[in-house]
């Protein structure tokens, strides 16, 4: 899983921005944008549902991105922490929760709310 690919992404309508293809996030993996000094990782699931959060577990800020997408979480590569894709949130016995963002997927363009 390589997500050191940076998405520079274009401003489309109003705080959607247009961020790539579908298909230039791998399954299961992510793609990073930086916005301004923020890193926000864009992620696949196997069955084609994107989601976005900061690039930093709540833990020790491991890049999430670099982390292995599965059943709706990424686990970062540092500690294992299990992080929801959906609202940011540790699972399990952890607490914390990382700032995710609203994005679409319209006629195979992703589109990340900012």
């Amino acid at each position: 899983m390589n997500a050191e690919a940076i998405i520079t992404f274009a401003r489309v309508e109003s705080d959607w921005r247009l961020v790539g293809r579908i298909e230039d996030i791998p399954r299961q993996g992510a793609r990073c944008v930086k916005t301004g000094e923020m890193t926000v990782a864009v992620f696949r699931t196997s069955d084609d549902r994107v989601f976005a959060m900061e690039d930093r577990c709540p833990h020790k800020a491991g890049p999430l991105s670099q982390g292995i997408v599965h059943a709706g979480c990424v686990t970062c590569p540092l500690h294992n922490w299990v992080i929801s894709l959906e609202n940011g949130r540790a699972q399990g016995a952890d607490e914390g929760a990382t700032r995710t963002f609203p994005v679409k997927v319209e006629d195979g363009s992703v589109y990340l709310k900012l």
